[in-house]
């Protein structure tokens, strides 16, 4: 990745019941707001993408919400991807006709991997996200799906090049251990994956504050990081953040003037 590259702010509305949630470890959700709500605000603040995850559609065996996806979409000029309970071309096309500009597919990848090759040929590689959420055991990091609560037989790195290989056209990357502790990215997870494949990876779990997302950019080599709980219950705002990262020689998309500080 060049040190040139504008780098991505995405925000992450984890929806489930048709309200956002956030937790820690992928547990203990609390609400945190109207995902269509959120989305305007995010929009407004200058993200450069949204993600839209419906954390239990995998589990209770149906797709996204469309009337969710649709209400979202309506409030935004930016990318959004759809994630959770994409497990067919159907499905897919059910996100992208409700306004998705990209679907990222985890558990479903991970059983029938073929997929992300067909819907990278139906829609090209820009809109297949792979979704790849690990855990460390030791010294391997551990591929999870549904939502975090089955162990697969992968390995990260190893998962995401075979990703790329078939189509992905970027990954979507979750340490499992830091997700919701805003104790900062795991660098070495995401440079581990971001030094494996030529597609961008998006850094996902445990942003706290300015220096975690500074740190995974430089460290990590992430292209991209992603935020939910800071950014839902204003910790961190994302004019003040890009700002911030700038003035620290990261290049950012600035699209606002407001006056906070991080």
């Amino acid at each position: 990745m060049s040190s040139q590259l504008t780098r991505r702010i995405i925000a992450c509305l984890d929806v489930r019941d048709g309200v956002v949630v956030k937790g820690v470890n992928f547990q203990g959700l609390v609400n945190a707001g109207d995902p269509a709500a959120l989305a305007a605000r995010y929009a407004a603040d200058g993200a450069d993408e949204l993600i839209m995850l419906d954390v239990s559609a995998t589990i209770e065996g149906r797709r996204a919400m469309v009337d969710t996806i649709r209400r979202i979409a309506e409030q935004l000029s930016v990318p959004l991807t759809v994630g959770g309970g994409i497990r067919s071309l159907d499905d897919a096309r059910a996100a992208f006709e409700a306004g998705a500009d990209k679907v990222a597919i985890n558990s479903a990848a991970l059983a029938t991997p073929e997929l992300i090759t067909a819907i990278a040929g139906r829609y090209g590689s820009q809109a297949a996200v792979v979704a790849i959420d690990a855990k460390w055991d030791d010294e391997h990091a551990i591929v999870f799906g549904r939502s975090g609560t089955t162990a697969s037989a992968r390995e990260a790195v190893e998962w995401a090049r075979e990703a790329e290989s078939l189509g992905a056209g970027e990954i979507l990357l979750t340490s499992i251990d830091r997700d919701g502790t805003r104790q900062g990215f795991d660098c070495v997870l995401t440079a581990g994956v971001s030094g494996a494949v030529n597609i961008p990876v998006i850094a996902s779990g445990g942003a706290g504050g300015a220096d975690h997302f500074a740190d995974v950019f430089r460290r990590g080599r992430a292209d991209a990081a992603l935020a939910a709980s800071i950014f839902h219950f204003a910790d961190t705002s994302i004019p003040a953040l890009k700002r911030w990262l700038a003035a620290q020689g990261l290049p950012m998309r600035m699209t606002t003037t407001e006056d906070s500080s991080c």
